[in-house]
Formats: structure tokens, C-alpha cells, sequence
């Protein structure tokens, strides 16, 4: 008789996560954010002696999404789902566009239930208003075109037809600097737990 085969991964935090049925009660903070601290953007194909990690990434859309409202950002909630928004590739690794469209709506649909999950564990709607995640998007296009440009080696008239000019006040003046995995973990650290104390 085989025995099933493991779904679940264990994390640093000894928590053990049910890969096909994520569980927000398996889900810390401290795990997301070591994990996404050492998965580089762009598969590493960047400039520099350090990779530019999903953290770093994560730190910079919230910042963007920020900008790209009146005022003071809006809800700190909706800054929180910004800073979340790949929050799974802690789990999954950053995979590229193309590589995701490739292998197609099973992918897609296991990311989303991870996203569900994440946003539960730290009471955020698991379906955010459509115009939230509209601008969630547009600042992951902005800075991966500032990736693009800044780290990945493209034009910038290649990266315009990828990704679309940056659209927000100050872009131009935005400069990107990657840091080490420990840094970059303990400024991930330390904006969700300010943007957490703001929603509570």
C-alpha cells in the first residue's frame, strides 16, 4: 500500500503548511516574511551582488500604491493588501508572467487560495474591492517597470510595452538598491507590523 504523498511544507516557524488546502492558522508573518526576503525578482537575472527579492519588491508596491492616492494612502488595510500582494510566492517562489501563463488556471487558482488564506490570518477581506486590486496592479506594473529599467537590463521603451511608464507622483526620482535577505526581512517586518498596529 503507497502511502499519500506529502502536501505540506514545513516552515522555520515549525508551523506545517497544507500546500492544496492552506490554513490561516498556519500562516505567520515571520515565515512570509524570511521566505520572500530570499526569493529573487526576476529568477536573479539582475544587476548587482545581491539579488532584488520579492520582499524588497513587496516593500516598494506598498509605497507606490500609497502614492498613487489622495491624501495619506487610504486605509492602512488596503496598504496591508498591497504590501501582501505576493505574499504565496513565500510558499511558491516568484514565478514570471510567462512561465505562469504557461502553465495555466490550476496555477492560478492554487495562488489564489493561498492569497485567501493570507488575507484571513491577518483580517483583510479574502476578495478586496475590485478598485483596490486595480491599483494594486497598477503599482506591481510600476515597479516592475523600475525593476526593469533600474536592475533587469531593459530599455526603457521595452520595458513601456511590458509593463506601462509609471504613473505616480515622483516616479521619476524612484531609485531601487537591494539589500541583504536579513535586511530586507526585518524592513518587511517592520511595515506590516506598523500597518497592523494601523488597522487594529
Amino acid at each position: 500500500m503507497t502511502q499519500p504523498r506529502r502536501a505540506w511544507q514545513r516552515m522555520l516557524s515549525g508551523r506545517r503548511l497544507d500546500l492544496l488546502d492552506p490554513s490561516p492558522i498556519d500562516i505567520e508573518i515571520e515565515d512570509i516574511a524570511h521566505g520572500l526576503a530570499f526569493v529573487a525578482r526576476w529568477n536573479g537575472q539582475t544587476q548587482g551582488d545581491q539579488a532584488f527579492s520579492v520582499a524588497e519588491h513587496s516593500l516598494v508596491v506598498e509605497d507606490i500604491f500609497a502614492r498613487m492616492a489622495p491624501g495619506n494612502g487610504g486605509p492602512a488595510r488596503w496598504r496591508l493588501a498591497a504590501l501582501l500582494h505576493d505574499a504565496p510566492e513565500y510558499v511558491i517562489g516568484d514565478m514570471i508572467s510567462p512561465f505562469k501563463s504557461a502553465l495555466g488556471l490550476d496555477y492560478r487558482a492554487f495562488e489564489a487560495r493561498l492569497e485567501a488564506a493570507v488575507h484571513q490570518r491577518f483580517g483583510l477581506p479574502t476578495a478586496p474591492p475590485a478598485t483596490i486590486k486595480l491599483r494594486i496592479k497598477r503599482a506591481d506594473r510600476a515597479c516592475a517597470w523600475l525593476e526593469a529599467t533600474q536592475l533587469a537590463g531593459f530599455s526603457e521603451a521595452e520595458a513601456s510595452k511590458f509593463f506601462g511608464r509609471p504613473r505616480f507622483a515622483g516616479w521619476e526620482a524612484f531609485r531601487l538598491h537591494p539589500r541583504s535577505p536579513s535586511d530586507a526581512r526585518a524592513a518587511f517586518l517592520a511595515r506590516f507590523e506598523a500597518l497592523a498596529r494601523a488597522t487594529s
